[in-house]
């Protein structure tokens, strides 16, 4: 038990680390959660400050999740865990919620794709590229990135229903639950964009980070 508190506390600081808020104060003298989407992730810093900016956002943000699950992995080893795979999951769900809700920044965060994104290519690498590679396509096809975010959501659980191979830590130990968990989280992070999207108006991107 000592092992799981200490992973979900570190794994929601690194969580909460949230560098678009950091960025964009350093870069802009703004922080983007005052400008666009009030939203503090890439997309927002796309649209608010830069294409350079959100590179960086989205590679610090896949960072976050991999850090987190790396640390599991090695707390885990460190205190000989019956579990790993329980570590994985608490990490893996600890740093979205920390990014989400983030205590340094009023708990109030991004919506925690590319976080997410480095967990799913730590914990599943395969399943990670499909995902990644699903909503890449849906987000070049609509020009939409909260449907690509929401699909490659609901597609994760699916995908841990057929594939057994490729984990971190032997399957078998809950993650379809810990799959949904993070998925409902997602989802829950982008109620506002479905919303959009079943109305017709969602927002759309180019790939030259304006508004359409």
């Amino acid at each position: 038990m000592v092992q799981e508190i200490i992973m979900a506390v570190v794994a929601y600081l690194i969580g909460s680390v949230n560098f678009s808020i950091i960025i964009s104060k350093r870069v802009a003298g703004f922080d983007v959660r005052e400008k666009g989407s009030g939203n503090a992730g890439t997309t927002n810093m796309l649209r608010s400050v830069g294409k350079g900016a959100a590179l960086i956002t989205l590679i610090c943000d896949i960072l976050k999740g991999v850090v987190a699950i790396l640390f599991a992995m090695l707390l885990g080893n460190i205190t000989n865990a019956p579990d790993k795979a329980i570590l994985i999951q608490i990490a893996g769900i600890a740093v979205v919620l920390g990014h989400t809700f983030p205590i340094f920044f009023g708990f109030k965060g991004g919506k925690g794709v590319a976080t997410a994104l480095g967990i799913l290519l730590m914990t599943n690498w395969q399943i990670g590229l499909i995902c990644l590679v699903f909503a890449l396509v849906l987000m070049v096809l609509t020009q939409m990135v909260s449907l690509g975010s929401c699909a490659a959501a609901v597609l994760y659980p699916v995908l841990t229903l057929f594939i057994k191979e490729n984990f971190i830590v032997s399957e078998g130990s809950g993650y379809f639950i810990y799959s949904v968990i993070l998925a409902a989280i997602v989802l829950f992070n982008h109620r506002e964009n479905i919303q959009r999207m079943l109305n017709g108006t969602e927002n759309k991107i180019s790939i030259k980070g304006k508004n359409k």
